[in-house]
């Protein structure tokens, strides 16, 4: 077995959260390659059969694995620490036994829901889906031991390329099973007029058939890209192990007895897998009351929610993609639409959080041994490069709402949605900074030994969204848009109360002014640049396509707001050395930059 010779050497907080984020950030790209053909290939309608799958998988899947990789980075951190080589393996050998059982009942949870979950939200369409992301759980839960055990040991390389390899397995497996699907069912439709064991009558029926089982055979992929992922991670293991010398494993420190390992990693979780559990069973019921309740507005004034939204429904139903008739059919369209804006929602906050992955055993280390100023670091670090990231991210998706969403899904069956997806876009770009830090504070207090706050303030924050959302989704007049505000409203409180318990705690003072006023400015001008440069092409280039001078437009725009964004950021010294001295010969801009006085 080969030793890792890096495998020991930490990486800083930025260190191991630029290799995350760059990841991340690659997933998210094969995501875009992956859920924009999907979406052009069974349109709005079988994205909603889709999400609906991800809606009951999620919350199981969270509350499975809430706590428990967190707990194994944090005890392996504290191990290594403490030079208790043995302890962290043993702790890694437990965990796995412990998340395979976690695995298994989640897994079995999700196959035993699956039936009365899509009677419930009233899509038993979508029952193939959420069959064929079960096994997901099982097998994300297992290769999440390893992750774990890697981040306690400050090396997030492993996690990294497992995560790529995923996301490409879903990639390459899901399109090419919608594909086959999608062929299968129009050629037995155009020879025998039946449809997967079905008699038809018209394109549009067969349609209905054909799209929930295209539906699934994207969500296999999704599963067999796990599988992949997990594979990866075993041999990596088995190749490198985890880089620890016969000299440190011979040391004299007895580990704790295995029960005693098991026991502590489920205590540390066992706030976390409450929290997680209100969080994703309060999800649920959002789900199932969104659903619903845009059910309940459908059938109570069909007109006013189906004007709201005609050009674009009446544009699906000319592609037989839906029947404006159905209000399962309309409901489904507008769900599926709003999964799309979530898409974007979770973009940016799915690459911060890498921060707090990061950061979590580098300040469990610190508040053990009470450095103060490696916690202040740690804290100013993570929310600093949080809103560096999100503040520009957040309001170029405001500024370029509509551009964007014309240049991904602009063309084939959901170019329809764009209208009815925008408005939402613009709402969760202008929040983005508040919901991309929400999860890395979360695992600061957690980091501090503080899980109950994160728990006591999910418990908060749900009630006001599902009251939020039951209140405003069902006035048909307002809809789906009630979802948006409920979700807004939910980080707002989480943020603002974590933030403030987390300074309370650590006694650590924040420079506001360098955290949120400088990237604050910076991003305005940068979101006015790419507004006006998006502006100027649809005034001088009218003859080209809508996606065309999309695509220009988004480009330039994001270009040249970059460039703004940076300037400014450096002449109103909005960065500091440490953020510059990660990147790619980081040393050298570091001091090119110092020499001018750039850096804050």
């Amino acid at each position: 077995m080969k030793s890792n010779a890096n495998t020991n050497k930490k990486q800083t907080v930025l260190n191991g959260a630029m290799i995350l984020m760059a990841a991340v950030l690659l997933v998210k790209v094969i995501g875009v390659l992956f859920k924009m053909p999907m979406t052009s290939m069974i349109g709005a309608t079988g994205r909603g059969y889709f999400s609906s799958a991800y809606e009951i998988y999620t919350p199981i899947f969270a509350i499975a694995m809430a706590g428990l990789p967190v707990a194994v980075s944090k005890m392996v951190a504290e191990s290594v620490a403490l030079s208790r080589y043995q302890e962290a393996r043993n702790i890694f050998r437990v965990s796995k036994k412990v998340f395979m059982i976690v695995g298994i009942a989640g897994t079995a949870v999700l196959l035993i829901a699956s039936w009365p979950y899509t009677a419930l939200v009233g899509k038993p369409k979508a029952l193939p889906a959420v069959l064929c992301v079960a096994p997901s759980i099982f097998l994300c839960c297992y290769m999440s031991a390893y992750r774990g055990y890697y981040e306690g040991l400050r090396n997030m390389k492993p996690t990294a390329v497992s995560q790529v390899i995923e996301a490409l397995g879903k990639l390459v497996l899901g399109l090419v099973f919608i594909k086959i699907i999608i062929v299968a069912g129009t050629n037995s439709f155009n020879n025998t007029g039946v449809v997967f064991g079905q008699k038809v009558n018209d394109l549009t029926q067969a349609n209905s058939i054909i799209m929930p089982y295209a539906a699934a055979g994207a969500v296999l992929g999704v599963t067999i890209g796990s599988g992949l992922s997990l594979l990866f991670l075993a041999l990596h293991f088995r190749r490198y192990n985890d880089g620890f010398t016969g000299i440190q494993l011979a040391d004299p420190q007895e580990s704790k007895p295995d029960k005693s390992l098991s026991s502590e990693m489920i205590k540390i979780a066992i706030p976390m897998v409450i929290s997680a559990l209100v969080l994703n069973l309060t999800n649920l019921i959002d789900v199932t009351t969104v659903q619903s309740r845009l059910k309940s507005a459908l059938e109570n004034n069909p007109e006013t929610v189906i004007n709201m939204f005609r050009a674009s429904l009446e544009a699906a139903e000319s592609k037989k993609l839906l029947n404006l008739s159905v209000i399962e059919d309309v409901s489904s369209y507008i769900w599926g639409a709003y999964s799309a804006a979530l898409d974007f929602k979770t973009l940016v906050p799915t690459i911060t959080i890498q921060l707090g992955v990061s950061a979590l055993p580098a300040l469990a280390t610190a508040w053990a041994i009470k450095n103060r100023d490696d916690i202040k670091s740690s804290i100013e670090t993570v929310l600093r490069v949080g809103m560096i990231i999100a503040f520009p991210a957040g309001l170029g998706m405001a500024f370029l709402a509509k551009p964007i969403l014309t240049l991904i899904y602009g063309g084939g069956n959901s170019a329809d949605m764009v209208n009815v997806v925008a408005p939402m876009l613009v709402v969760y770009g202008v929040f983005t900074p508040i919901i991309a830090v929400s999860t890395p504070i979360t695992s600061m207090l957690q980091a501090v030994g503080r899980a109950d706050i994160p728990m006591k303030t999910v418990i908060g924050a749900a009630i006001f969204k599902i009251v939020c959302n039951f209140a405003l989704v069902g006035i048909p007049g307002i809809n789906i848009y009630g979802a948006v505000a409920g979700t807004v409203l939910f980080y707002v409180i989480i943020v603002s109360t974590n933030l403030f318990r987390l300074i309370s705690i650590t006694g650590v003072k924040i420079n506001w002014k360098s955290i949120i006023l400088k990237p604050c400015i910076s991003a305005l001008l940068c979101g006015v640049t790419a507004f006006a440069v998006n502006g100027l092409i649809n005034i001088f280039f009218t003859s080209l396509s809508a996606r065309v001078m999309s695509f220009v437009g988004c480009i330039l725009g994001v270009c040249l707001g970059a460039i703004v964004y940076a300037v400014c950021l450096l002449f109103i010294k909005g960065v500091a050395r440490e953020d510059v001295i990660v990147l790619p010969k980081g040393e050298k801009i570091a001091k090119l930059l110092e020499k001018y006085r750039l850096l804050g």
